[in-house]
């Protein structure tokens, strides 16, 4: 049975609520802080298949944007600098005063969701983002349904509308580990993009689009993850299109994830800056504990012509789709 019971109190006093989820093979528990997807199991597997925490404290600190909706626009804006029909614009600068990192300091991942529907095996949490919240034109209403949909898949349904167009790109941000080593550089990767994205020393895309053959960003056939360090956009394709399968994680013990979405750009993140601390059941996480896999809308793309679209105008509706589905992987 679906449930919604207190998870804790945020320092500014903010209540926090879990719901548990349960359907497929799987339980989920998602807090209303973030849109956070705080813990996930799977029937048959002893280890979490996410990083977290049981510990509200710890989402306002080290652990913060683990398992959140990120946005209004996920990864990195340069200079938090946008342009909207001849005027520029300036988001708020949460990192190194440089960039713009999932939509500001108070960004989606940082506020308080309501809990608008839940059933056994969903829920529906909604968000209001007032205009000019972080910098952004536009109040945008914002709709996350998390869902247990059977044959071991967790999926996000996300949408949003505005009254002013905006910048607009959210992300699921959970780590994932399918071993529960302490490591995932072990894992295998197979990601479907023939491009990267190369970025600067700030993490900002450089504009050039790479071709990934011969370097060390050539997922297209699996592979170890291995300790090139990476936290880059891979190019999927040059807009939304229907839900498809993009990437499949395997960790060393057979089990696999794949992942399928609408959207163009996924971000692979290898958690080197994961920092050394107790997470679920006392597991003790640091560098590479977790790997992220976002998708989303590429990086920066306000300020690349050539970048996927980014700008939700009124009368439009935002919609990403994406799924990650555990099983036995292939090759098993």
């Amino acid at each position: 049975m679906s449930r919604i019971e207190p998870f804790g109190t945020l320092s500014d006093g903010r209540k926090v609520e879990c719901v548990t989820l349960r359907g497929g093979g799987l339980t989920a528990r998602l807090l209303t802080y973030g849109a956070i997807l705080q813990d996930l199991r799977m029937e048959g597997v002893a280890h979490p298949l996410v990083l977290g925490s049981d510990r509200i404290a710890d989402y306002e600190g080290p652990l913060i944007h683990f398992g959140a909706i990120v946005g209004r626009f996920a990864n990195r804006i340069a200079g938090g600098r946008f342009r909207i029909d001849g005027r520029d614009g300036q988001a708020d600068l949460n990192e190194a005063g440089r960039t713009t990192l999932h939509g500001g300091t108070e960004g989606s991942g940082r506020m308080i969701w309501t809990i608008a529907a839940f059933s056994d095996t969903s829920a529906t949490l909604t968000l209001e983002m007032p205009d000019g919240h972080m910098g952004f034109p536009g109040n945008l209403q914002v709709q996350v349904v998390c869902a247990l949909p059977g044959d071991g898949a967790l999926s996000f349904d996300i949408t949003a509308t505005t009254d002013k167009p905006t910048p607009c790109s959210f992300a699921h941000h959970g780590y994932f580990n399918l071993d529960g080593s302490d490591d995932v550089r072990g894992h295998s990767l197979q990601i479907a993009a023939d491009h990267y994205l190369p970025v600067d020393d700030a993490q900002i895309p450089t504009g050039e689009e790479a071709l990934v053959k011969g370097t060390p960003f050539d997922f297209r056939d699996p592979r170890e993850i291995g300790r090139h360090g990476y936290d880059h956009n891979f190019c999927l394709w040059r807009s939304r299109t229907e839900l498809r399968p993009v990437a499949l994680l395997r960790g060393t013990g057979g089990l696999g994830m794949e992942v399928d979405t609408t959207e163009p750009g996924l971000q692979v993140y290898d958690g080197a800056l994961i920092p050394r601390i107790e997470g679920l059941e006392g597991r003790q996480y640091g560098p590479h504990a977790g790997l992220a896999l976002e998708t989303q809308v590429w990086p920066d793309a306000p300020n690349h012509s050539r970048f996927p679209d980014w700008l939700l105008k009124p009368g439009q509706t935002y919609r990403h789709r994406v799924a990650y589905r555990f099983g036995a992987a292939q090759g098993q």
